[in-house]
């Protein structure tokens, strides 16, 4: 039976009498995902997802929600992976789990970039890919804030909320979709901004957690999980922790 600690917000909000559920889940029980989604769980440093990491800096293991998290020092922790897992989405919503920390104002802890396109014979270099997703945050006295962006061909859109301020040290949920019409982002399934795209399925590429693509802007806290599927969620339909709340 699935574990409550992983459940859908949803399930979560019905309690575990209304789902059946038996009062001693195997401990890290995980509801079978959606669909179509993609899961990358941070407990172990070689392998996220089935994928080879390549480790830069001294990331570590620490406990999260649920299990293992890595932990990020800020200054030149880093993985970076082969794949980009929402590649071909038309739609999409992009999760992730985790813990910051304090640190400098801008921290850019999870970048989806499509691959740079390939040289041509005897023509100029190709200009380099700009086209990614990010999930950053702002630190400021007392907190945090969530900075979604996403950008590709005929659209570059970041989603802030500079006033809806969250605690460091605290595990929290954020998410970004798109539905066909309107970018959104999320943390603990509260919406914090949105706004109208005209979004286009970025092709394939590549993924660093804990520091932008090209290295700047490290990240000080801790990743536990990330989820892609190639459709809009409702944030009822989020998968988060148990007792995650907006801060």
């Amino acid at each position: 039976m699935p574990d409550p600690r992983f459940l859908p917000r949803r399930e979560l909000l019905l309690g575990a009498g209304a789902l059946g559920l038996a009062t001693a889940a195997p401990a890290g029980a995980m509801i079978r995902p959606p669909r179509g989604q993609t899961v990358w769980t941070f407990d172990r440093l070689d392998r996220i997802g089935g994928l080879p990491v390549k480790v830069e800096g001294q990331p570590t293991l620490i406990s999260g929600p649920g299990g293992r998290a890595v932990l990020f020092d800020g200054i030149d922790d880093a993985l970076f992976i082969d794949s980009h897992p929402l590649a071909g989405a038309g739609t999409f919503t992009f999760e992730a789990v985790f813990r910051p920390d304090g640190g400098p104002f801008e921290q850019r802890w999870f970048h989806l970039a499509e691959s740079d396109p390939p040289a041509v014979p005897g023509a100029p270099p190709p200009s380099p890919s700009v086209t990614r997703f990010l999930f950053e945050i702002r630190v400021v006295e007392g907190g945090w804030y969530l900075d979604a962006f996403v950008r590709g061909p005929g659209y570059n859109k970041p989603l802030m909320a500079p006033d809806k301020l969250h605690p460091l040290g605290v595990w929290a949920h954020v998410a970004q979709t798109y539905d066909g019409q309107t970018y959104r982002s999320f943390v603990n399934g509260e919406l914090q901004a949105q706004a109208p795209i005209a979004f286009t399925a970025q092709g394939p590429g590549r993924a660093s957690i804990g520091v932008r693509m090209n290295r700047v802007n490290y990240f000080r806290g801790a990743v536990r999980e990330a989820r892609f599927t190639p459709r809009a969620l409702a944030p009822e339909a989020f998968t988060m922790p148990r007792g995650l709340k907006a801060g």
